[in-house]
């Protein structure tokens, strides 16, 4: 099991960690540190477990509100699919409305409205022709 040699705050500790975890370990201990430097920067010199103590709990509070922002990132795009997803439907639906309407192809028959007006026309002309035939013969 390889021993790293990481610092933290100004010291030196040993750390056994298993082998390929080297970078891993030299990643985090670099973020321990980064507290730890603000933490010494602000109260001074302090022993080294409360350093460390203290270190960790920025962290951790900096990976809870992390949390918290990827669980309202989660949320959005819950909502964002489910939109798509209605937004899809609708389309969907149109796509099967129109294949129907192609489908079914042009409209011959007009509505009876339409058809009892154009008869009414018709019986009118044809009222006005026999007067104008009357008038003339």
């Amino acid at each position: 099991m390889p021993e790293v040699r990481i610092e933290i705050g100004g010291r030196e500790f040993a750390v056994a960690c298993q082998p390929g975890e080297e970078p891993f370990l030299h990643a985090a201990a670099r973020m321990l540190d980064t507290e730890a430097t603000v933490i010494l920067g602000q109260i001074g010199r302090m022993p080294a477990d409360r350093m460390l103590l203290m270190a960790g709990l920025m962290l951790a509070d900096k990976t809870a509100a992390l949390e918290d922002e990827i669980k309202g990132l989660q949320d959005k795009i819950k909502a964002q699919d489910k939109t798509l997803a209605s937004a899809e439907e609708r389309l969907a639906d149109r796509a099967r409305r129109i294949a129907e309407l192609q489908e079914a192809g042009p409209r011959t028959e007009l509505p009876d409205r339409f058809t009892d007006g154009l008869a009414e026309l018709a019986a009118r002309a044809e009222a006005i022709a026999d007067e104008l035939e009357a008038r003339r013969g």
